[in-house]
């Protein structure tokens, strides 16, 4: 019986001492690249909303769902990471969707242009603040670079082992235990530095947007369809990445085929009221405060049915 309680106890320890280095060593994303911790936020929600926005820092940093809520009495929640392909993108839906359905979904296009994973550090970013779940699964497996083994993403402490030299005091401060860093998603900014000299895109050999994310795309529009619910595509009014007209083409055809929403806020940026000199904070690269709240309030009139554009297909005929 001794040894059964000291083989047990030893265990237990061993277990313990693992989770508390692997806490330990992982980052934090927190007080450096906040937007790493978005997607773990989600779970702190109240699983209510009207609205659900997934996609890339074109969406957390562009709706301020505080004015939805307050102005036009729409609850939403922001389920954005840096560089969030679409194919994560639909495995995040798929999980929330297990947790409430909302009215209206929208997605931020400019992740179509990505065929293929681009760094472990962005996968992390989205992947490491998933719950388990058979989505989570599905999503690592769909982004592991070759390079990348889905044993570290089980146990991080397996890639994150060699960070002791890395460590500073914010990483035992938050070991357990996290502070909100967004408002239901929206990482809030309120720096402004006007837009520059933005480099035009560079000609492409081929503008058509890869066969992987519309595949992926057609799963969430099923996905949206099966549950009764709105899907929004969305391009949001940053300057830079470029959005080419040969994109917006593929996107604007495939959103009539499929009778949904598509709304280039980029052709409407004077519409709603965008000043590139006051309303982003990092030379038009993403929207500040003053921009978001501006485009939540265009978004409210939409939802509402008061807004209409000749500009962009709002409504499908």
């Amino acid at each position: 019986m001794k040894r059964k309680i000291y083989i047990i106890s030893t265990v237990c320890i061993t277990f313990f001492i693992l989770y508390v280095l692997q806490n330990l060593l992982m980052p934090k994303y927190v007080e450096d690249i906040p937007e790493g911790g978005l997607v773990r936020e989600y779970y702190r929600e109240e699983k209510n909303h009207d609205l659900l926005f997934v996609g890339d820092c074109e969406v957390y940093e562009t709706f301020y769902p505080k004015v939805l809520f307050e102005e036009y009495g729409i609850k939403s929640c922001i389920r954005g990471s840096s560089q969030q392909l679409i194919w994560q993108s639909y495995y995040l839906l798929e999980e929330m969707l297990s947790y409430e359905k909302p009215k209206t979904v929208v997605y931020n296009v400019l992740a179509m242009k990505y065929g293929e994973g681009q760094k472990e550090s962005y996968n992390r970013m989205t992947l490491d603040g998933m719950k388990w779940s058979l989505s989570k699964i599905r999503a690592i497996k769909a982004s592991m670079l070759p390079d990348e083994n889905f044993i570290t993403y089980v146990f991080p402490l397996l890639r994150f082992h060699s960070r002791w030299s890395e460590l500073k005091e914010q990483d035992f401060k938050y070991i357990f235990n996290k502070p909100q860093i967004s408002e239901n998603g929206y990482l809030l900014n309120t720096g402004i530095r006007p837009a520059g000299n933005i480099p035009k895109g560079k000609p492409l050999a081929d503008y058509t947007l890869p066969e992987i994310s519309y595949y992926y795309l057609d799963k969430m529009v099923k996905l949206c369809k099966e549950n009764n619910i709105e899907l929004i595509l969305m391009k949001a009014p940053v300057l830079y990445p470029y959005w080419y007209k040969e994109w917006d083409e593929q996107i604007k055809d495939y959103a009539k085929k499929n009778e949904l929403r598509y709304i280039n806020f980029l052709d409407i940026a004077d519409e709603v009221g965008i000043d590139y000199n006051t309303d982003t904070y990092d030379g038009g690269l993403h929207l500040n405060m003053y921009g978001a709240e501006k485009m939540s309030r265009y978004l409210g009139e939409i939802l509402k049915g008061r807004r209409w554009s000749q500009k962009t297909a709002f409504f499908i005929e």
